[in-house]
């Protein structure tokens, strides 16, 4: 399995897509045709490779993601196969973070999808270079070159088709590369040696006329090309591969290739893309980090022999080793049996053997080079988000950022047996998953859960039963609402308490005023400077950031809100610190009661798929369910897409409701865009208030 290969022979490139695009499906070819494997793996029949765990392989969808490598034409490939349902975002998120490349697969029925322009802007964040593959070109109502159009339009691209099908539905037989110009046919069940052929008679024009849009293209990203072809010069094959290389990695062009997988027909040539216009390790901008102790700002270059830096993204717990920390090495060698620094935490970690994952099987190795990803078992102190590097040159990396989760559900063991192992499983969980969260109601003493959606929480308290043998009983979900304010207030408190002998006095008048949306909580200092010691500063914005998650109307998390410290006063600082705090707790408490606070509630961008004939009781249903409208486009099959945003509080049951209304044709898909105002009738029924 360990084959040590040069840098610019190494790719790190992640498969992703909406959900059911075939991603996995992908996946199993490429470990097939690279021989890692010596079966085709199949989703229907729970034999993959990369979707391993029990509840992937009964529901036919990827939840975690995994990673494995294969090794073609000489490079290694390092792949990430990422899940595709909006609730394990978290898993894309982080996969892109460390990633250089992607390859993004698209339903060739139904192009772009919801979850299709997520990922895609995720990977416009991290400024991923892509390849895209129209999957399915064998499915009726294939459409390849609308696949493209929907690219362009709702993703903003510039997609170029590097192949035409030679065929379409059941009679897609394979690709003509327009590069070389050949046909690339499978004519066997496995498809294991595509034969080269010269391009078919009947698609000849088209080839050709296809051909010289993409060599216009191309020219168009390189001034040197561009030069040669004005002169009447023919580029040849290898500077088009260059020109596009190059186009690709500066995220000018995109690539599309087409094929079907699960006929085995057009994935080598996603192998050869790959090793062609996915950037290797020395491809992509050195990682920027800053150094702990000044803040200033430093490069690392992927250098194995530089000084260590690498980021933790994800952490597993795994029945035979514990904890398993993946990370990307970004610059210099991790060794075996040594010790490394977590910048992060200002922890020492001591590194036994690192592991190079294939999927949920590990194999031990000696060392992890930069621009490699490997786990690493046994850290005590590093959690996702953290960075490893020498404690003689630290550097903290940049760490990952999560979206906050919108649903919860209360969660009970169903005796006293199982309540230690419940709370030892949901500190696990917590480890593993950014987007899960574990609190406790005040008023009941419950212990909620909360997460990215239904499908989340289930898998969860699934993985609960199975993995850590927990019995719980399982309440409704809940939408986790917010609040915020819409204007300023001031508010005043004095603080007095005995202790002993002397008397403890704090007074705090502080502002509050809405900080914007998305802005998170805010502190802003307007004291005299030297009035309050920076550690004294510290300790009240840090109680303050803490009453953030007790709002002003039903005890909510408060969200984007600017504190400004007015005045304050004080007996002797060194032993007024807690009349201090909770002086300005109980002013910021005022101050926000005063602000006119509103009820927050999370809105989702939601696309249903329903029959022409029933387009209009679909838009109809989700009116009253103050869904808004936004467009409707056709699909193929008589099918129509709507697209809209609608609260969460209404979808619950909208899937049953969907398929009675539309004899099962229905579907929907669905994601977190925002938090909005709730209206003040449905604040007023949530609340038990008159409005």
């Amino acid at each position: 399995m360990q084959e040590d290969k040069p840098l610019d022979h190494v790719r790190n490139i992640g498969i992703i897509a909406h959900i059911d695009a075939g991603k996995t499906t992908t996946t199993e070819r490429i470990l097939f045709y690279t021989g890692r494997t010596y079966r085709l793996g199949n989703v229907d029949e729970g034999t993959t490779v990369t979707d391993w765990m029990e509840q992937e392989r009964e529901r036919g969808i990827t939840i975690a993601s995994a990673a494995v490598s294969c090794f073609w034409r000489d490079h290694r490939i390092n792949i990430i196969d990422t899940p595709g349902h909006i609730d394990f975002t978290a898993e894309v998120q982080r996969s892109l973070r460390v990633l250089d490349g992607g390859v993004v697969i698209f339903d060739a029925v139904q192009g772009v999808e919801p979850q299709s322009e997520t990922v895609w802007r995720q990977a416009d964040r991290f400024h991923v270079p892509r390849i895209c593959f129209i999957n399915k070109m064998d499915r009726a109502g294939a459409d390849f070159w609308r696949c493209i159009e929907m690219i362009r339009e709702r993703l903003e691209a510039v997609p170029v088709a590097i192949q035409v099908p030679i065929g379409a539905e059941s009679s897609f037989e394979g690709v003509v590369d327009l590069i070389d110009r050949v046909a690339l046919v499978s004519r066997d069940d496995l498809g294991a040696e595509p034969q080269r052929l010269p391009v078919p008679e009947e698609l000849a024009e088209q080839v050709e006329e296809t051909r010289q849009v993409l060599v216009e293209t191309i020219a168009e990203t390189d001034d040197v090309l561009l030069a040669k072809y004005l002169d009447g010069g023919d580029l040849s094959a290898e500077e088009l591969r260059q020109g596009l290389r190059k186009a690709t990695l500066d995220n000018q062009l995109v690539p599309v290739l087409c094929g079907a997988s699960l006929r085995n027909r057009g994935v080598q040539p996603v192998l050869d893309a790959i090793v062609d216009y996915l950037p290797s390790p020395l491809d992509v901008p050195p990682i920027t980090g800053l150094y702990p102790e000044s803040g200033e700002k430093v490069v690392r270059h992927a250098d194995p022999d530089g000084p260590l830096a690498a980021l933790v993204f994800k952490i597993v717990t795994d029945p035979f080793v514990g904890r398993l920390a993946y990370l990307r090495v970004y610059s210099g060698t991790l060794q075996a049996n040594t010790s490394t620094h977590n910048s992060t935490k200002d922890r020492k970690e001591r590194v036994t053997r690192p592991l190079q994952m294939y999927a949920n099987r590990r194999e031990e190795v000696d060392s992890v080079p930069a621009g490699s990803i490997a786990a690493l078992g046994g850290l005590k102190f590093t959690f996702t988000g953290d960075t490893l590097c020498d404690r003689d040159d630290p550097v903290i990396l940049e760490s990952i950022s999560f979206p906050e989760p919108v649903i919860y559900v209360a969660i009970e063991p169903n005796s006293a047996a199982d309540e230690a192992r419940m709370l030892q499983a949901l500190a696990s969980l917590t480890d593993e998953d950014p987007t899960f969260r574990v609190g406790t109601d005040e008023n009941t003493g419950q212990t909620l859960i909360s997460g990215m959606g239904e499908l989340h929480l289930e898998i969860l308290v699934d993985r609960m039963v199975r993995e850590f043998k927990v019995q719980a009983r399982v309440g409704r979900p809940q939408v986790a609402y917010r609040e915020s304010i819409t204007t300023t207030a001031v508010g005043e408190s004095e603080f007095t308490a005995q202790r002993g002998n002397r008397t403890l006095y704090a007074r705090v008048k502080l502002e509050v005023a809405p900080s914007g949306r998305g802005q998170g909580f805010r502190f802003v200092n307007n004291l005299m400077p030297g009035r309050l010691s920076n550690a004294m500063l510290a300790e009240i914005e840090r109680s303050l950031n803490d009453a953030m998650a007790g709002g002003a109307i039903a005890g909510y998390p408060l969200v984007d809100v600017q504190a400004t410290l007015l005045d304050v006063d004080y007996e002797d600082e060194q032993g007024s610190e807690g009349a201090l705090q909770t002086a300005a707790v109980t002013a910021f408490g005022k101050a926000t009661r005063e602000a006119q606070p509103i009820l927050l509630e999370p809105v989702m961008k939601i696309e249903v798929l329903a029959p022409e004939e029933s387009t209009g009781d679909v838009i109809g249903d989700l009116s009253a369910r103050r869904g808004e409208i936004e467009g409707m486009e056709p699909r193929t099959g008589g099918m129509h897409a709507i697209r809209g945003h609608i609260p969460l509080a209404e979808t619950f049951g909208y899937a049953t409701d969907l398929r009675s209304g539309t004899q099962g044709r229905g579907s929907f898909t669905m994601e977190f865009d925002y938090y909005a105002q709730v209206p003040v009738e449905v604040s007023s029924r949530i609340l038990g208030t008159d409005y």
